[in-house]
């Protein structure tokens, strides 16, 4: 190797070595700020929409709770052959209070087959007839069949968090259905 070789060859070294010191520096202030805006843009466009999902997963779990007990309220009904209640109950034990705080499935006997504990805070379930009027319980004869319609809607009240529902329908045979709606319309008590 030559003398000129060398030389090259050690200035190659030291600009490397110069390169790997700039690349140990981290990021520029402009990099950082430009990475922080993407950040918070990023994170306005998400934690909305992950609120919506969180409220709408607690709309359906509490539907789907109604739509487990109206079920085992029929199957009883028919399985003892006497009427079974499902009724809003503050107390997990009697026929009283709002559906928000609260429901029983309840044998003719007046013996509690499941009891479900209150709506989150700021969820309101309502239920009413067909002529609007509110209902507090509904009764399944031991065919199967309930006594009256009944539509109940799970909502959320405060804090305003959208116009997401659920509406359990429950018809006259029984059967139970759930629908979301966006009417945005909930009450402050039931």
């Amino acid at each position: 190797m030559t003398t000129s070789g060398r030389a090259l060859e050690g200035r190659a070294r030291s600009l490397a070595g110069v390169v790997r010191v700039r690349r140990l520096h981290g990021f520029t202030l402009v990099e950082l700020m430009v990475a922080l805006a993407v950040l918070a843009i990023l994170l306005g466009v998400a934690i909305p929409s992950f609120s919506d999902v969180t409220l709408s997963s607690k709309l359906r779990s509490l539907a789907n709770e109604l739509v487990a007990s109206a079920t085992l309220g029929r199957s009883e009904a028919i399985k003892r052959n006497a009427v079974v209640t499902l009724c809003a109950s503050s107390d997990g034990s009697t026929c009283t209070g709002s559906w928000y705080e609260g429901w029983i499935v309840r044998a003719s006997d007046g013996t509690v087959l499941h009891a479900q504990a209150a709506a989150p805070s700021g969820y309101r379930i309502t239920a009413i007839a067909p002529d609007t009027t509110s209902i507090t319980s509904i009764a399944f004869q031991p065919t199967g069949l309930g006594a009256t319609t009944a539509s109940l809607t799970v909502c959320r009240s405060s804090p305003s968090a959208g116009n997401q529902e659920r509406v359990v329908e429950i018809s006259l045979t029984g059967r139970t259905s759930v629908k979301s709606t966006t009417t945005g319309e909930c009450p402050d008590d039931s």
